[in-house]
Protein backbone atom coordinates (compact mmCIF):
# COMPACT_ATOMS: atom_id res chain seq x y z
CA UNK A 1 0.00 0.00 0.00
CA UNK A 2 1.23 3.16 -1.00
CA UNK A 3 2.06 5.94 1.95
CA UNK A 4 0.53 9.27 2.09
CA UNK A 5 3.14 11.12 0.58
CA UNK A 6 3.68 8.81 -2.28
CA UNK A 7 0.45 8.46 -3.23
CA UNK A 8 0.15 12.53 -3.11
CA UNK A 9 3.06 12.08 -5.70
CA UNK A 10 1.36 10.29 -8.17
CA UNK A 11 -1.38 12.14 -7.91
CA UNK A 12 0.55 14.87 -9.38
CA UNK A 13 1.93 12.51 -12.07
CA UNK A 14 -2.33 11.93 -12.99
CA UNK A 15 -3.40 15.41 -13.13
CA UNK A 16 -0.36 16.54 -14.93
CA UNK A 17 -0.62 13.33 -17.59
CA UNK A 18 -4.69 14.40 -17.60
CA UNK A 19 -3.37 18.36 -18.23
CA UNK A 20 -1.00 17.53 -21.22
CA UNK A 21 -3.96 15.24 -22.31
CA UNK A 22 -6.49 17.72 -22.68
CA UNK A 23 -4.18 20.94 -23.29
CA UNK A 24 -2.59 19.10 -26.40
CA UNK A 25 -6.03 17.79 -27.62
CA UNK A 26 -7.53 21.34 -27.81
CA UNK A 27 -5.02 22.53 -29.78
CA UNK A 28 -4.83 19.35 -32.30
CA UNK A 29 -8.42 19.89 -32.55
CA UNK A 30 -8.19 23.28 -34.31
CA UNK A 31 -6.55 21.17 -37.79
CA UNK A 32 -9.37 18.67 -37.03
CA UNK A 33 -12.22 21.17 -37.62
CA UNK A 34 -10.51 23.83 -39.89
CA UNK A 35 -12.51 22.45 -43.17
CA UNK A 36 -15.68 23.00 -41.43
CA UNK A 37 -14.84 26.51 -40.20
CA UNK A 38 -14.04 27.04 -44.28
CA UNK A 39 -16.77 25.39 -45.14
CA UNK A 40 -19.35 26.95 -42.89
CA UNK A 41 -18.34 30.03 -41.49
CA UNK A 42 -15.76 30.95 -44.78
CA UNK A 43 -12.69 31.76 -42.96
CA UNK A 44 -9.56 31.14 -45.50
CA UNK A 45 -6.95 28.49 -43.81
CA UNK A 46 -4.36 31.58 -44.11
CA UNK A 47 -6.78 33.05 -41.42
CA UNK A 48 -6.79 30.05 -39.11
CA UNK A 49 -3.16 28.83 -39.64
CA UNK A 50 -2.47 32.76 -38.55
CA UNK A 51 -3.96 32.03 -35.29
CA UNK A 52 -2.32 28.96 -34.56
CA UNK A 53 1.36 30.85 -35.19
CA UNK A 54 0.01 33.58 -33.19
CA UNK A 55 -0.54 30.85 -30.25
CA UNK A 56 2.32 29.06 -30.66
CA UNK A 57 4.00 32.83 -30.52
CA UNK A 58 2.42 33.62 -27.30
CA UNK A 59 2.76 29.81 -25.65
CA UNK A 60 6.55 30.52 -25.81
CA UNK A 61 6.26 33.55 -24.58
CA UNK A 62 4.33 32.44 -21.67
CA UNK A 63 6.48 29.66 -21.24
CA UNK A 64 9.29 30.92 -18.89
CA UNK A 65 6.92 33.26 -16.91
CA UNK A 66 4.58 29.97 -16.41
CA UNK A 67 7.73 27.99 -15.51
CA UNK A 68 8.64 30.93 -12.77
CA UNK A 69 5.63 30.78 -11.42
CA UNK A 70 5.97 26.92 -10.56
CA UNK A 71 8.83 27.79 -8.82
CA UNK A 72 7.35 29.99 -6.72
CA UNK A 73 3.72 28.67 -6.67
CA UNK A 74 3.95 25.38 -6.86
CA UNK A 75 2.02 22.76 -9.50
CA UNK A 76 -1.61 23.17 -7.81
CA UNK A 77 -1.85 26.85 -8.39
CA UNK A 78 -0.87 26.66 -11.69
CA UNK A 79 -2.62 23.87 -13.54
CA UNK A 80 -5.61 24.88 -11.96
CA UNK A 81 -4.98 28.69 -14.09
CA UNK A 82 -3.52 26.64 -17.08
CA UNK A 83 -6.66 24.73 -17.35
CA UNK A 84 -9.21 27.31 -16.59
CA UNK A 85 -7.87 29.39 -19.16
CA UNK A 86 -8.20 26.61 -21.48
CA UNK A 87 -11.57 25.65 -20.50
CA UNK A 88 -12.31 29.38 -20.91
CA UNK A 89 -11.00 29.51 -24.25
CA UNK A 90 -12.20 26.40 -25.81
CA UNK A 91 -15.48 27.39 -24.43
CA UNK A 92 -14.84 31.17 -26.44
CA UNK A 93 -14.17 28.90 -29.65
CA UNK A 94 -17.58 27.00 -29.00
CA UNK A 95 -19.41 29.76 -29.09
CA UNK A 96 -18.30 32.61 -31.75
CA UNK A 97 -18.97 32.80 -35.26
CA UNK A 98 -16.53 36.25 -35.01
CA UNK A 99 -13.04 36.13 -36.37
CA UNK A 100 -11.49 38.34 -33.70
CA UNK A 101 -13.52 36.91 -30.91
CA UNK A 102 -12.42 33.56 -32.14
CA UNK A 103 -8.70 34.55 -32.37
CA UNK A 104 -8.53 36.39 -28.89
CA UNK A 105 -10.51 32.68 -27.60
CA UNK A 106 -8.00 30.64 -29.36
CA UNK A 107 -4.82 32.49 -29.91
CA UNK A 108 -4.51 34.52 -26.77
CA UNK A 109 -6.66 32.87 -23.47
CA UNK A 110 -6.11 29.28 -24.79
CA UNK A 111 -2.95 29.77 -25.71
CA UNK A 112 -1.82 31.17 -22.35
CA UNK A 113 -3.10 28.00 -21.04
CA UNK A 114 -1.48 25.96 -23.65
CA UNK A 115 1.79 28.04 -21.86
CA UNK A 116 0.80 27.09 -18.95
CA UNK A 117 -0.59 23.65 -19.34
CA UNK A 118 2.69 22.51 -20.81
CA UNK A 119 5.69 20.18 -20.77
CA UNK A 120 8.24 22.51 -18.66
CA UNK A 121 5.46 22.76 -15.82
CA UNK A 122 4.63 19.44 -15.91
CA UNK A 123 7.98 17.96 -15.92
CA UNK A 124 9.25 20.57 -13.07
CA UNK A 125 6.28 20.07 -10.87
CA UNK A 126 6.85 16.30 -11.26
CA UNK A 127 10.90 16.92 -10.04
CA UNK A 128 9.88 18.73 -6.84
CA UNK A 129 7.73 15.30 -5.43
CA UNK A 130 10.12 12.37 -6.75
CA UNK A 131 13.62 11.86 -5.37
CA UNK A 132 13.78 8.29 -6.95
CA UNK A 133 11.92 7.07 -10.12
CA UNK A 134 12.03 10.94 -11.35
CA UNK A 135 12.84 10.17 -14.95
CA UNK A 136 9.96 7.38 -14.61
CA UNK A 137 7.57 9.56 -13.25
CA UNK A 138 8.41 12.38 -15.89
CA UNK A 139 8.07 10.11 -18.92
CA UNK A 140 4.64 8.77 -17.60
CA UNK A 141 3.34 12.18 -16.77
CA UNK A 142 4.74 14.14 -19.86
CA UNK A 143 3.61 11.45 -22.04
CA UNK A 144 -0.05 12.85 -21.57
CA UNK A 145 1.44 14.83 -24.92
CA UNK A 146 0.58 12.21 -26.99
CA UNK A 147 -1.63 10.24 -25.24
CA UNK A 148 -4.20 13.00 -25.68
CA UNK A 149 -4.00 12.82 -29.48
CA UNK A 150 -4.99 9.48 -29.73
CA UNK A 151 -7.71 9.04 -26.56
CA UNK A 152 -9.42 12.46 -26.69
CA UNK A 153 -9.22 13.52 -30.41
CA UNK A 154 -11.25 10.61 -31.55
CA UNK A 155 -13.80 11.47 -29.23
CA UNK A 156 -13.75 14.78 -29.87
CA UNK A 157 -14.14 13.68 -34.09
CA UNK A 158 -17.33 11.87 -32.43
CA UNK A 159 -19.14 14.77 -31.92
CA UNK A 160 -17.52 16.39 -34.65
CA UNK A 161 -19.25 13.97 -37.08
CA UNK A 162 -22.42 13.42 -34.86
CA UNK A 163 -23.53 16.59 -33.40
CA UNK A 164 -21.78 20.00 -34.54
CA UNK A 165 -17.82 21.38 -33.94
CA UNK A 166 -19.55 23.49 -31.08
CA UNK A 167 -19.66 21.02 -29.64
CA UNK A 168 -16.29 19.31 -30.02
CA UNK A 169 -15.20 22.57 -28.07
CA UNK A 170 -17.51 23.05 -26.13
CA UNK A 171 -17.07 18.91 -24.67
CA UNK A 172 -13.32 19.83 -24.13
CA UNK A 173 -14.10 23.22 -22.35
CA UNK A 174 -16.21 20.83 -19.65
CA UNK A 175 -13.71 18.54 -19.53
CA UNK A 176 -11.09 21.10 -19.05
CA UNK A 177 -13.14 23.09 -16.35
CA UNK A 178 -13.99 19.59 -14.35
CA UNK A 179 -9.82 18.71 -14.31
CA UNK A 180 -9.36 22.60 -12.79
CA UNK A 181 -11.87 21.88 -10.21
CA UNK A 182 -10.21 18.37 -9.27
CA UNK A 183 -6.77 20.25 -9.71
CA UNK A 184 -7.89 22.53 -6.75
CA UNK A 185 -9.10 19.52 -4.31
CA UNK A 186 -6.80 16.92 -4.95
CA UNK A 187 -3.54 17.99 -5.34
CA UNK A 188 -1.21 18.80 -2.31
CA UNK A 189 -1.40 22.54 -1.22
CA UNK A 190 2.02 22.87 -0.53
CA UNK A 191 5.52 20.93 -2.12
CA UNK A 192 9.12 20.47 -0.44
CA UNK A 193 10.79 23.31 -2.77
CA UNK A 194 8.54 25.84 -1.63
CA UNK A 195 9.74 26.25 1.46
CA UNK A 196 12.56 27.37 0.34
CA UNK A 197 13.82 31.31 0.30
CA UNK A 198 14.23 32.22 -3.80
CA UNK A 199 16.42 35.08 -4.97
CA UNK A 200 15.44 37.48 -7.10
CA UNK A 201 13.83 36.32 -10.91
CA UNK A 202 15.98 38.63 -12.20
CA UNK A 203 19.06 36.85 -10.18
CA UNK A 204 17.87 33.45 -11.71
CA UNK A 205 18.08 34.27 -15.20
CA UNK A 206 21.43 36.08 -14.58
CA UNK A 207 22.59 32.87 -13.13
CA UNK A 208 21.14 31.08 -16.26
CA UNK A 209 22.63 33.16 -19.05
CA UNK A 210 26.06 32.39 -17.17
CA UNK A 211 26.15 28.44 -17.37
CA UNK A 212 27.70 26.69 -19.72
CA UNK A 213 24.95 23.53 -19.61
CA UNK A 214 22.14 26.27 -19.78
CA UNK A 215 23.46 27.37 -22.92
CA UNK A 216 24.55 23.46 -24.43
CA UNK A 217 20.34 22.33 -23.62
CA UNK A 218 18.98 25.53 -24.75
CA UNK A 219 20.46 25.72 -27.90
CA UNK A 220 20.22 21.53 -28.07
CA UNK A 221 16.38 21.95 -27.40
CA UNK A 222 15.28 24.73 -29.94
CA UNK A 223 16.52 22.28 -32.30
CA UNK A 224 14.83 19.89 -31.22
CA UNK A 225 11.82 22.12 -31.64
CA UNK A 226 12.86 22.41 -35.32
CA UNK A 227 12.95 18.67 -36.00
CA UNK A 228 10.05 18.25 -34.10
CA UNK A 229 7.22 20.11 -34.27
CA UNK A 230 8.92 21.99 -36.88
CA UNK A 231 9.52 19.35 -39.94
CA UNK A 232 7.51 16.67 -38.95
CA UNK A 233 4.53 18.05 -37.40
CA UNK A 234 4.23 20.20 -39.88
CA UNK A 235 5.64 18.13 -43.06
CA UNK A 236 5.17 14.98 -42.20
CA UNK A 237 1.50 14.29 -44.06
CA UNK A 238 2.24 17.01 -46.84
CA UNK A 239 5.35 14.84 -47.81
CA UNK A 240 3.57 11.20 -47.66
CA UNK A 241 1.10 13.24 -50.63
CA UNK A 242 4.22 14.01 -52.22
CA UNK A 243 5.30 10.87 -52.26
CA UNK A 244 2.25 9.36 -54.11
CA UNK A 245 0.68 7.95 -51.07
CA UNK A 246 -2.95 7.96 -49.86
CA UNK A 247 -4.49 10.26 -47.41
CA UNK A 248 -5.31 7.10 -45.12
CA UNK A 249 -2.31 5.16 -45.18
CA UNK A 250 -0.23 8.44 -44.34
CA UNK A 251 -2.86 9.34 -41.46
CA UNK A 252 -2.28 5.61 -40.25
CA UNK A 253 1.33 5.95 -40.38
CA UNK A 254 1.41 9.26 -38.39
CA UNK A 255 -1.32 7.54 -35.72
CA UNK A 256 1.49 4.95 -35.27
CA UNK A 257 4.24 7.37 -34.92
CA UNK A 258 2.29 8.88 -31.87
CA UNK A 259 1.48 5.93 -30.29
CA UNK A 260 5.12 5.20 -30.36
CA UNK A 261 5.99 8.25 -29.00
CA UNK A 262 4.52 7.75 -25.91
CA UNK A 263 6.16 4.47 -25.30
CA UNK A 264 9.55 6.40 -26.24
CA UNK A 265 8.75 8.68 -23.63
CA UNK A 266 8.10 6.68 -20.83
CA UNK A 267 11.11 4.33 -22.04
CA UNK A 268 13.21 7.35 -22.05
CA UNK A 269 12.29 8.11 -18.29
CA UNK A 270 12.98 4.52 -17.11
CA UNK A 271 16.45 4.44 -18.60
CA UNK A 272 17.05 8.20 -17.44
CA UNK A 273 17.22 7.15 -13.92
CA UNK A 274 19.54 4.01 -14.86
CA UNK A 275 22.10 5.22 -17.10
CA UNK A 276 23.96 7.89 -17.98
CA UNK A 277 21.62 10.89 -19.00
CA UNK A 278 24.71 12.88 -21.08
CA UNK A 279 24.94 10.20 -23.25
CA UNK A 280 21.51 8.81 -23.44
CA UNK A 281 20.51 12.69 -24.99
CA UNK A 282 23.46 12.15 -27.22
CA UNK A 283 22.21 9.43 -28.51
CA UNK A 284 18.69 9.98 -29.01
CA UNK A 285 19.16 12.80 -30.75
CA UNK A 286 21.96 10.80 -32.88
CA UNK A 287 19.25 8.00 -33.78
CA UNK A 288 16.88 11.04 -34.64
CA UNK A 289 19.34 11.99 -37.39
CA UNK A 290 20.04 8.45 -38.68
CA UNK A 291 15.88 8.64 -39.27
CA UNK A 292 15.69 11.21 -41.21
CA UNK A 293 17.26 8.90 -43.72
CA UNK A 294 14.65 6.96 -44.31
CA UNK A 295 12.64 9.99 -45.48
CA UNK A 296 15.91 11.06 -47.82
CA UNK A 297 15.48 7.08 -49.50
CA UNK A 298 11.79 7.29 -49.41
CA UNK A 299 10.13 9.10 -52.84
CA UNK A 300 9.82 5.77 -55.11
CA UNK A 301 9.81 3.12 -52.30
CA UNK A 302 6.58 1.32 -50.89
CA UNK A 303 4.61 3.20 -48.02
CA UNK A 304 5.75 0.25 -45.82
CA UNK A 305 8.98 2.55 -45.67
CA UNK A 306 6.80 5.56 -44.50
CA UNK A 307 5.47 2.87 -41.42
CA UNK A 308 9.39 1.79 -40.47
CA UNK A 309 9.90 5.64 -39.72
CA UNK A 310 6.75 6.27 -38.17
CA UNK A 311 8.22 3.58 -35.68
CA UNK A 312 11.81 4.54 -35.72
CA UNK A 313 11.17 8.31 -35.16
CA UNK A 314 8.18 8.13 -32.51
CA UNK A 315 11.14 6.62 -30.17
CA UNK A 316 13.24 9.53 -30.23
CA UNK A 317 10.82 12.40 -31.10
CA UNK A 318 9.42 13.60 -27.34
CA UNK A 319 11.81 10.92 -25.74
CA UNK A 320 14.02 13.42 -25.62
CA UNK A 321 11.74 15.81 -22.91
CA UNK A 322 12.04 13.47 -19.86
CA UNK A 323 16.43 13.28 -20.19
CA UNK A 324 16.40 17.02 -20.89
CA UNK A 325 14.76 17.59 -17.37
CA UNK A 326 16.48 14.89 -14.98
CA UNK A 327 19.44 16.75 -16.70
CA UNK A 328 18.12 20.01 -15.41
CA UNK A 329 17.20 19.12 -12.40
CA UNK A 330 20.80 17.33 -11.50
CA UNK A 331 22.91 19.88 -13.56
CA UNK A 332 20.89 23.59 -12.73
CA UNK A 333 19.00 22.67 -9.54
CA UNK A 334 15.53 22.23 -8.52
CA UNK A 335 15.41 25.77 -7.21
CA UNK A 336 15.68 26.92 -10.68
CA UNK A 337 14.09 23.91 -12.66
CA UNK A 338 10.48 25.72 -13.83
CA UNK A 339 12.14 28.81 -15.48
CA UNK A 340 15.10 27.00 -16.91
CA UNK A 341 12.46 24.34 -18.57
CA UNK A 342 10.01 27.25 -19.16
CA UNK A 343 13.19 28.95 -21.61
CA UNK A 344 13.89 25.54 -22.81
CA UNK A 345 10.39 25.05 -23.99
CA UNK A 346 10.40 28.83 -25.12
CA UNK A 347 13.27 27.98 -27.29
CA UNK A 348 11.61 24.43 -28.58
CA UNK A 349 8.47 26.72 -29.61
CA UNK A 350 10.51 29.21 -31.39
CA UNK A 351 12.73 26.07 -32.80
CA UNK A 352 9.78 24.59 -34.36
CA UNK A 353 7.88 27.76 -35.59
CA UNK A 354 11.74 27.96 -37.70
CA UNK A 355 11.38 24.40 -38.96
CA UNK A 356 7.74 25.11 -40.02
CA UNK A 357 8.78 27.68 -42.23
CA UNK A 358 12.73 26.25 -43.30
CA UNK A 359 10.43 23.20 -44.52
CA UNK A 360 8.44 25.10 -46.82
CA UNK A 361 11.06 27.54 -47.58
CA UNK A 362 13.36 24.75 -48.64
CA UNK A 363 10.55 22.98 -50.53
CA UNK A 364 9.31 25.66 -52.66
CA UNK A 365 12.77 26.27 -53.56
CA UNK A 366 14.39 22.63 -54.57
CA UNK A 367 10.75 21.19 -55.90
CA UNK A 368 11.21 17.96 -52.90
CA UNK A 369 11.48 17.34 -49.28
CA UNK A 370 15.11 16.30 -49.59
CA UNK A 371 16.83 19.47 -48.76
CA UNK A 372 14.75 19.45 -45.70
CA UNK A 373 15.26 15.95 -44.41
CA UNK A 374 18.96 16.63 -44.96
CA UNK A 375 18.83 19.74 -42.90
CA UNK A 376 16.89 18.02 -39.92
CA UNK A 377 19.84 15.30 -40.23
CA UNK A 378 22.44 17.80 -39.72
CA UNK A 379 20.72 19.72 -37.21
CA UNK A 380 20.12 16.36 -34.75
CA UNK A 381 23.78 15.60 -35.27
CA UNK A 382 24.36 19.08 -34.27
CA UNK A 383 22.34 18.68 -31.42
CA UNK A 384 24.16 15.32 -30.24
CA UNK A 385 27.18 17.06 -29.95
CA UNK A 386 26.19 19.58 -27.86
CA UNK A 387 24.34 17.74 -25.61
CA UNK A 388 27.65 15.30 -25.33
CA UNK A 389 28.94 18.27 -24.17
CA UNK A 390 27.27 18.32 -21.01
CA UNK A 391 29.87 17.91 -18.07
CA UNK A 392 29.22 14.32 -16.97
CA UNK A 393 29.51 15.51 -13.15
CA UNK A 394 26.61 17.19 -11.38
CA UNK A 395 26.99 20.39 -10.49
CA UNK A 396 24.07 22.03 -9.09
CA UNK A 397 23.86 25.78 -8.93
CA UNK A 398 24.17 27.67 -5.94
CA UNK A 399 22.55 31.37 -5.30
CA UNK A 400 24.65 33.90 -4.03
CA UNK A 401 22.67 36.17 -1.73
Amino acid sequence: MLSASKASSWIVVFFGFFGLAVAFSTRATLGLVMPVWQAELGWSASFISGVAAGALIVMAVTAPVAGLLVDRMGSRALLFIGLTLVACGAAIVATTSHQIVFAIGFGFVGAVGFGIVALHTVSTAVAMVFDKNRGLATGLATSGSTAGQLLVVPLVAVLLTSVSWRWSFGGLALIAAIGAIAVLVLLPRAEPSKKEKFASSWQDVKMLARSPVYHLLFWSFLICGFTTGGVIETHFLAFSSFCGFPPLPSATAYGVLSAVNLVGMIVAGYLSDRVNNVLLLASIYALRAVTFVILIILPGISIEWLFIFAVAFGVVDYSTVPVTASLVASRLGLKVMGLAMGLLSGGHAFGAAAGAFAGGYLFDGAGDYGPVWLLASALSLLAGLLAICVPQRVSVMVRVA
